[in-house]
C-alpha cells in the first residue's frame, strides 16, 4: 500500500475491488488525495495571484514613466523593450527558441533631460519582469572608475561592478574614459567593463550616458564597445511648454502653485535665456534651480507678513519669478543650504 500513490478516486475504487487494498487503506488514500489536490489548488491560486501582483507592479512603473513630461520617443522605445522582453520570456516558458537579449544601452542628451530618472525606472522595471535580480542602480563617473596608479583602476572598476551586479550600472559622461590618450588608465577601465558585461551576462545592465556629440566620438574610438550596445536612446531638450509643466509639477509636490500672472510670467521667462546661469542648459535641472530661487523670493516677500493666508503661503507670483531671475542674473548667492 505504501508504494501505491493514486492520482484519481477511480484508481482507489479499482484497487479496492481487486483486493489490492483494504477499506481502511482506501479511506486513508482518499483523504491524502484530497489533501494533495487542495494543496495543489492553493499553490496554483498563489502563483496566479503572484503573477497578477507582479504585472500590477510592472504597469505601475510603466505608468510612472508615462507620467514624465515629454520624452515621447524615449517612452515609445522603452515600451518596445518591455514588450520584447515580455514576449521572449513567454516564448522561453513555452519551450520556443528565444533571441539572446542584450539590454546594454547608450543614453545621449544634455544634462537635465531625464536620463538618470529613466535609467532608475528601467532598473525597477527589469527587476519586476525577472530580467534583473535586484534592479537597483549604481551611478558613477570617471573619477569612480579610473585610478592613479597601475592596478588601481582594475580594483576600482571591480568594486563598482560588484556593487552594481544585479542591477544597472549608469556611467555619466562615459566619453571621458577615452579622453586621456593611450597612457591614460581610462582605457583600462573600459576593458574591465567590457569583460564585466560578459562575465555578468543576465545580472548586469550597463548604461553609458553623455552629450550626443561626445558619445558619438567615444563610440567611434571603441568600435568593439559600440557593437555591444544595440539600444540607443536620445533625450531631447525640453520645450518651453514642457519646462512649464515640469515647474508646475515641482511646485505641486512642495504644496506651492503658480498664480495666473505667475504662470504667464514663467511662460514668458522660459522663452528667453536670461533665467539660465553658469552655462546651464534649459532643462529640468535649470528649471529646478529657478523654482527654488522663486520659492526663496516668496519667503522673503512673506516673512514679515504674519497674517499671510494659506493661499498666499502657497502662491508663487510674477514678482517672485521676476525677482528670482534678477537675483540669478546679478549673481546674488543664497546664504543658506540648499532646500532639497
Amino acid at each position: 500500500m505504501a508504494r501505491l500513490r493514486p492520482q484519481r478516486m477511480e484508481e482507489i475504487s479499482s484497487w479496492l475491488r481487486e483486493g489490492r487494498i483494504t477499506p481502511a487503506d482506501a479511506l486513508q488514500m482518499a483523504v491524502e488525495l484530497r489533501r494533495r489536490r487542495s494543496a495543489s489548488a492553493q499553490e496554483s491560486r498563489a502563483a496566479a495571484e503572484s503573477e497578477q501582483e507582479r504585472e500590477r507592479r510592472v504597469q505601475a512603473i510603466v505608468a510612472e514613466l508615462d507620467g514624465l513630461v515629454g520624452l515621447g520617443q524615449v517612452k515609445q522605445l522603452v515600451r518596445e523593450i518591455q514588450a520584447y522582453v515580455a514576449i521572449q520570456l513567454r516564448r522561453q516558458r513555452a519551450g520556443l527558441a528565444t533571441e539572446p537579449t542584450s539590454l546594454h544601452m547608450v543614453f545621449t542628451g544634455n544634462p537635465g533631460t531625464g536620463k538618470t530618472t529613466v535609467a532608475r525606472l528601467l532598473g525597477r522595471l527589469f527587476k519586476e519582469m525577472g530580467v534583473l535580480p535586484k534592479g537597483h542602480m549604481v551611478e558613477v563617473e570617471r573619477a569612480d572608475l579610473v585610478g592613479e596608479y597601475i592596478g588601481h583602476t582594475a580594483q576600482r572598476t571591480r568594486d563598482v561592478v560588484r556593487r552594481a551586479t544585479g542591477g544597472v550600472l549608469f556611467i555619466d559622461e562615459a566619453y571621458s574614459l577615452a579622453r586621456g590618450g593611450e597612457r591614460d588608465f581610462g582605457k583600462e577601465a573600459i576593458d574591465h567593463l567590457v569583460r564585466a558585461m560578459e562575465e555578468h551576462r543576465g545580472e548586469l545592465i550597463l548604461i553609458l550616458a553623455g552629450y550626443p556629440d561626445e558619445m558619438a566620438w567615444f563610440l567611434r574610438q571603441n568600435p568593439g564597445l559600440r557593437s555591444r550596445f544595440s539600444l540607443m536612446l536620445h533625450f531631447p531638450d525640453y520645450t518651453p511648454e514642457e519646462l512649464l509643466a515640469i515647474a508646475e509639477m515641482m511646485l505641486r509636490r512642495r504644496d506651492y502653485q503658480l498664480t495666473p500672472d505667475g504662470r504667464a510670467a514663467l511662460r514668458q521667462i522660459l522663452r528667453g535665456r536670461a533665467w539660465l546661469t553658469g552655462g546651464e542648459q534649459g532643462n529640468a535641472r535649470a528649471i529646478r534651480n529657478l523654482v527654488e530661487r522663486a520659492i526663496r523670493c516668496q519667503a522673503l516677500r512673506l516673512v514679515h507678513r504674519p497674517d499671510a493666508t494659506r493661499e498666499e503661503l502657497m502662491a508663487i507670483t510674477r514678482t517672485d519669478l521676476e525677482e528670482a531671475v534678477s537675483a540669478s542674473a546679478a549673481g546674488r548667492p543664497w546664504a543658506g543650504q540648499d532646500l532639497w
